[in-house]
């Protein structure tokens, strides 16, 4: 079953519940990563994601988690596969590589351009565009005979960038794109405000847009990690959890607070329609279990 059949029938009778883990780059993170994935299992996700570092950069890392998810665990992985800096040979081993291994789901990402990089071009025959992508994804996958519907690729949504005015239809035309190039769902960028993801499903959904756009959640805990989020992303953060955060007594409280954020933000969304929640762990258990026990996704905490 792969994540567009999981979407297909869980969400009529119960939000999805699902994870994003990225690579180990040390062998002390290594060595917290499994505890943590024992511990997030717990949960019963629907599927796990693996991030793939831009320009390849962590492709041996990312091979070696979701090979352990799928020889080591029940769960299902998504591989994260991006596109920058990359030929399109050089696309098509990667891809082999995760078919290889047992991969039928896949998140399709264009990726960032080098830093510094203003007028990003690619390789003569790379692929410039993420729905470009999903359409090399699947014809890969049937070229070795694989059937359509034994393979599912999803695509990034921006809630963030589709409530700036100049981006909103620039958002929903790209989100188009990867539909029609045959995305089965799309798992969304950061945000805090609930009434952005709303709203971008609105629109998708007026604009002929049928795929499941599932939220990203990140429980943060510290005003440290919550910087460092903004800096990445470009998402501004609200100041309400900043001032939440900030104003924490100590580290537990801080904790608290940040649980309890994404906690509200997540209630939100959930009962607006959302189909799940897609949470950012930073390779961490306690925040993702402690934010489902407290919806009601999980029993304890």
């Amino acid at each position: 079953m792969t994540v567009r059949d999981i979407l297909g029938e869980a969400h009529l009778q119960r939000p999805t519940v699902s994870f994003e883990l990225f690579p180990p780059r040390t062998p002390e993170a290594e060595a917290s990563l499994w505890p943590a994935v024992e511990q997030l299992a717990t949960a019963s996700p629907d599927f796990v994601s693996v991030t793939y570092g831009a320009s390849g950069s962590t492709r041996t890392a990312s091979r070696a988690v979701v090979r352990r998810l799928i020889t080591g665990t029940k769960l299902v992985p998504v591989a994260h596969l991006t596109c920058v800096e990359a030929s399109r040979a050089e696309v098509t081993d990667v891809i082999d590589e995760f078919l290889d291994e047992g991969v039928r789901d896949f998140l399709a990402l264009r990726g960032d351009p080098p830093s510094g990089v203003t007028d990003w071009q690619p390789q003569p025959d790379g692929i410039r565009y993420a729905s470009q992508l999903v359409s090399h994804i699947l014809d890969v996958a049937a070229g070795r005979g694989i059937p359509a519907d034994q393979v599912s690729v999803g695509v990034a949504a921006f809630p963030a960038a589709h409530a700036t005015p100049d981006g909103r239809q620039q958002a929903l035309d790209v989100l188009a794109a990867k539909q029609e190039a045959g995305a089965a769902f799309a798992l969304t960028q950061v945000f805090f405000d609930p009434e952005q993801y709303l709203a971008l499903v609105d629109d998708a959904r007026d604009a002929g847009i049928t795929i499941p756009i599932v939220p990203g959640v990140i429980p943060l805990t510290t005003p440290r990690r919550a910087y460092r989020l903004a800096e990445l992303t470009g998402v501004a953060l609200p100041p309400g959890l900043v001032s939440r955060l900030e104003g924490a007594d100590d580290g537990t409280a801080q904790y608290r607070a940040g649980v309890a954020a994404a906690r509200d933000l997540a209630q939100e969304i959930l009962e607006g329609g959302a189909p799940g929640l897609h949470v950012y762990t930073f390779n961490k258990h306690a925040a993702a279990l402690d934010l489902l026990a407290s919806l009601g996704l999980h029993g304890e905490s």
